[in-house]
């Protein structure tokens, strides 16, 4: 059944049966791979043959692929980076104590040795059969071609590449901290991406990734005792057992033979992983949705009961998502314990195991997440993490909420503090910061998840929770297979909505301007004392429209609407159980707008700005009136 399906999504992707917009073009990049372990050393060696297709206009003479592996070693870019960032990730630096008795960060990247590091290495490239010179640049190969690629054509790249898996520092390598011994990410030479802006081939120093998408044939020889999970389709199950064999059927290694070859077909990805160890455990679980889920885990008796709960959340969760977002589109799904912390990868995660079981589950939930943000609809997270990170964030967060027995009134109230905090510390950089420029880890990390989960939660401040939800089944049904950008989704969020939002992209993703609106004046009116006139400001350089909430003191309420003038819209009331008087337009060239209450001050208990708290006003403490 597998077969039947891979080989049709080649035809379609090329035909834009995918459905992109006129004009819209991608890359296609189809693996074939044979790879052996030799699991005492470490080391690997393999076969690729990658099918290019140029579906651009452009004529390719050149083309790039990532070697991420070449990352750990020392001298490397991100060894440079560790030793140069005031705030390292702690897992990739050794504290040491020095003589005045303070802590230095020092890179475990500099202290690898021969045999620690991670590289690889490539030899007898050839296009269609002809000798085409590769140059590697650190972690990039460059390869000039030996004939260029003309548009609309398609080229047979073929090498062969030697690596090293490096000792554990950051999401690939071998033997974490929690025992796994082979957590293979980034492990294979991987074809850059080239879109509408031209070549992707960024040195990899610390963030994720960008990727082609295409088919993967991959074949993994390796010690017969150990337990493989990741991205694909197993082909041959009933030959290999490790628990993916159908159910009936045994599977008899014979005592002589040393290692199984493992085939994995995976269909319209844009990546390949897989982890692997003699003492996993595999447990699967067909949900509802009829995807298969994989567990794969140590035989560890502390873990093994968190494990076995965490199985049916991973199941309600996929439930969830699919509703709120759109459908998984593939057949399978791992969680596999091995990593650092939690990454995620095409039909799989990385995940450490260990933990409690709530903040286990809301691993899961978030890893799980990025099968829809980043490798289903797959921006460039080198320059727009946030349209993942955050996005995945967000619906964590919501999925989560679901899940407490107490309800929060906003689930994304933590990611509100994370990004009020950084913009008091001074240290804040625009969303559209480059992933590998932020001066602080700190700033990328609150602006990518933190940041970034705001732009949606904000969203339903700006147009509404309905017109949220809509937009974001709609953005995933247009634009995934599509890598879409920025503008793609705040266009989504306009054509649902019929609002204006320009503004907001810019001012909340290009730059670092702060909302702060501010109640300014309550005084009795001057021309009839049974009235109140209300003065509100606009202190931040960025706009917003308005709620208002006003609680007299007989426990009586009712809310005002400002809308802002650029967004040419007006929200539906979130509260029909309150009434809501809509007030003429604030445009953003006035700092200061009144309107008058028809109630006398004394009867006035509170006045608040943004009762929902999703309008991420930087200074909450001027946004209420007590009397």
């Amino acid at each position: 059944m597998i077969k039947k399906i891979f080989i049709p999504i080649v035809l379609l992707v090329g035909t834009n049966a995918l459905g992109q917009p006129k004009g819209y073009w991608q890359q296609r990049a189809d693996y074939k791979m044979e790879v052996t372990m030799d699991v005492k050393s470490y080391q690997y060696s393999g076969k690729q043959e990658l099918l290019y297709t140029n579906n651009s206009n452009d004529t390719l003479k050149r083309v790039y692929y990532h070697l991420y592996n070449n990352a750990f070693q020392p001298g490397s870019e991100m060894d440079a980076r560790l030793q140069s960032i005031p705030d390292p990730d702690g897992r990739m630096v050794t504290k040491v104590k020095n003589t005045d008795g303070k802590e230095t960060n020092k890179s475990r990247i500099a202290a690898l040795k021969p045999d620690e590091i991670g590289f690889l290495k490539i030899s007898n490239f050839k296009q269609d059969g002809v000798e085409a010179k590769a140059r590697e640049v650190g972690t990039i190969l460059e390869v000039d071609l030996a004939q260029p690629l003309l548009p609309g054509k398609t080229t047979l790249l073929t090498l062969d590449f030697n690596g090293q898996v490096p000792v554990q520092i950051r999401r690939s390598g071998r033997n974490n901290k929690e025992g796994v011994a082979l957590s293979m990410a980034q492990w294979y030479p991987k074809m850059a991406e080239f879109d509408f802006e031209g070549w992707h081939a960024d040195p990899y120093i610390a963030r994720e990734f960008h990727g082609v998408w295409g088919n993967y044939d991959v074949k993994i020889t390796i010690d017969k005792n150990y337990v493989l999970g990741g991205t694909g389709y197993l082909q041959n199950k009933n030959e290999i057992g490790h628990g993916y064999a159908d159910e009936g059927v045994t599977v008899t290694i014979p005592k002589k033979q040393k290692t199984l070859t493992w085939h994995f077909l995976a269909p319209n990805v844009h990546d390949f992983t897989w982890a692997a160890d003699k003492d996993y455990l595999h447990d699967k679980l067909l949900t509802d949705e009829g995807v298969t889920l994989h567990f794969l885990y140590k035989n560890n008796p502390k873990i093994i009961d968190t494990w076995k709960k965490a199985q049916n959340y991973t199941a309600e969760i996929l439930t969830f998502y699919n509703k709120m977002v759109g459908k998984y589109p593939y057949e399978q799904y791992s969680v596999i314990q091995g990593g650092d912390g939690g990454m995620e990868y095409a039909m799989c995660t990385l995940v450490l195991g260990e933990g409690e079981l709530n903040g286990f589950i809301g691993l899961i939930a978030h890893e799980f997440g990025h099968s829809w943000f980043q490798h289903v609809l797959a921006s460039n997270e080198s320059k727009h993490g946030w349209m993942d990170e955050g996005f995945t964030s967000f619906i964590e967060d919501t999925v989560m909420n679901q899940f407490a027995e107490k309800k929060a009134t906003n689930p994304y109230a933590g990611a509100y503090k994370g990004y009020v905090d950084m913009v008091k510390s001074g240290k804040e950089q625009p969303l559209s910061t480059h992933a590998d420029r932020f001066d602080l880890n700190r700033c990328y990390s609150i602006s990518s998840y933190s940041k970034g989960e705001i732009f949606l939660s904000q969203l339903i401040y700006l147009i509404g929770e309905e017109n949220l939800r809509q937009t974001l089944r709609r953005y995933y049904e247009e634009f995934k297979f599509k890598h879409p950008t920025p503008n793609d989704i705040k266009r989504t969020a306009e054509r649902v909505s019929g609002a204006n939002l320009d503004w907001y992209l810019t001012d909340w993703t290009q730059t670092t301007n702060t909302i702060d609106y501010g109640i300014s004046a309550v005084v009795d009116n001057d021309t009839n004392a049974t009235q109140t006139k209300i003065t509100l400001e606009r202190i931040g350089r960025m706009p917003m429209p308005i709620d208002l909430l006003v609680e007299y003191n007989d426990g009586s309420k009712e809310s005002f609407y400002i809308p802002l003038r650029m967004m040419s819209f007006e929200k539906e009331n979130p509260t029909p159980n309150i009434k809501r008087t809509v007030l003429s337009d604030w445009a953003w060239a006035f700092q200061n707008y009144s309107f008058t209450l028809s109630k006398p001050k004394n009867s006035i208990k509170q006045i608040s700005i943004d009762p929902s708290g999703l309008m991420a006003d930087v200074k909450k403490e001027n946004n209420t009136f007590v009397q």
